[in-house]
């Protein structure tokens, strides 16, 4: 009896793969980016912090020559320098100019959007209302248009901690990779304090952010155990953790690799959800596709919920290169 118990489990075992998973527009043209600029210039290049929150991607152009550096001054120089996709503040531009750099801009388009919105909010008079983590990159270089604008709402407290009266313009933005509910259950804490604070024109949580966790949510109500390919410091990939979970996995964990994973995460589990962060490359989700496939979950099938066809052009000084490749 036991061995037919046994078997009739294995034949169960299966891999729900969130569909889409990996990298979106903004990290291709960030990774693209450094490649070109190192095709074209040699090293050492330098990037001002992470270029994008991936362990193994940083790991992988280090090996190539590439320096990564936390903040500009650190730079010779005279050198070549790359913004990560996170943005940076006009402070930043100021001393690479300052330090005759010569800067290729990483920075995701869609982070730009959210710069341009409090430059546009901050010249009109707002107030802004600025949802992220603190410490956060992103945070950092959006705050960084309009300083004494900007007011970081982390939770709850910091809410709380907001005064202005009924007379005072306020508007709220997001940092693109929020989970959405996150930045929803912050809203309308703060409409409930400012009831005429302001929505943005458009919504600034990434389409990618977006749509990695609508397909993990998808998938999550059948899985035992949903494993999120992805790095501790990457905001979106700790997010699909928590969405794994609020939306009924019974077990979610971030690994950067398989070699993480723990056996004691599948006692009891016959399917696993498997996705990946924005700035993850594939090749990571095949390393752990073979971990499970080894212990028995050969079976695989996709969840798609949507397709995703953008592109984002490189920075002006690299574009002839991708012409040429």
């Amino acid at each position: 009896m036991t061995t037919t118990s046994t078997d009739a489990t294995a034949a169960e075992k299966k891999v729900l793969l969130a569909a889409p998973r990996g990298y979106c527009a903004g990290v291709d043209r960030a990774v693209e980016t450094v490649e070109k600029a190192l095709a074209m210039h040699g090293a050492p290049l330098y990037v001002r912090k992470e270029i994008v929150h991936n362990k193994f991607v940083v790991e992988t152009f280090e090996d190539q020559g590439v320096i990564f550096v936390d903040e500009t001054d650190e730079v010779p120089h005279g050198a070549n320098l790359v913004f990560s996709a996170h943005g940076v503040s006009p402070e930043v531009h100021r001393q690479a100019r300052t330090l005759d750099l010569h800067t290729f801009d990483a920075t995701c388009p869609l982070v730009t959007k959210v710069h341009n919105e409090v430059k546009r909010f901050a010249r009109d008079g707002y107030q802004i209302l600025l949802i992220g983590h603190e410490g956060h990159e992103e945070v950092e270089g959006t705050a960084g248009e309009a300083p004494d604008r900007v007011h970081l709402v982390d939770g709850a407290a910091s809410i709380e901690a907001l005064d202005f009266g009924p007379e005072e313009k306020l508007v709220w933005l997001s940092q693109t990779t929020l989970s959405v509910d996150e930045t929803l259950e912050m809203v309308d804490l703060l409409k409930k304090k400012f009831p005429h604070v302001e929505d943005p024109p458009s919504d600034d949580i990434c389409y990618a952010t977006q749509n990695r966790q609508v397909a993990v949510k998808a998938l999550a109500p059948e899985c035992d155990l949903v494993i999120v390919v992805g790095s501790q410091n990457s905001s979106n990939s700790k997010r699909l953790v928590e969405v794994a979970l609020q939306a009924g996995a019974r077990d979610s964990h971030l690994v950067d690799y398989a070699h993480q994973i723990q056996e004691e995460w599948f006692d009891g589990v016959t399917t696993v959800g498997l996705t990946s962060g924005a700035s993850v490359p594939e090749i990571l989700v095949k390393g752990v596709l073979d971990y499970l496939a080894e212990r028995g979950y050969a079976e695989v099938n996709e969840v798609r919920t949507a397709s995703e066809k953008i592109v984002f052009s490189l920075p002006r000084e690299l574009r002839e290169a991708r012409v040429q490749r």
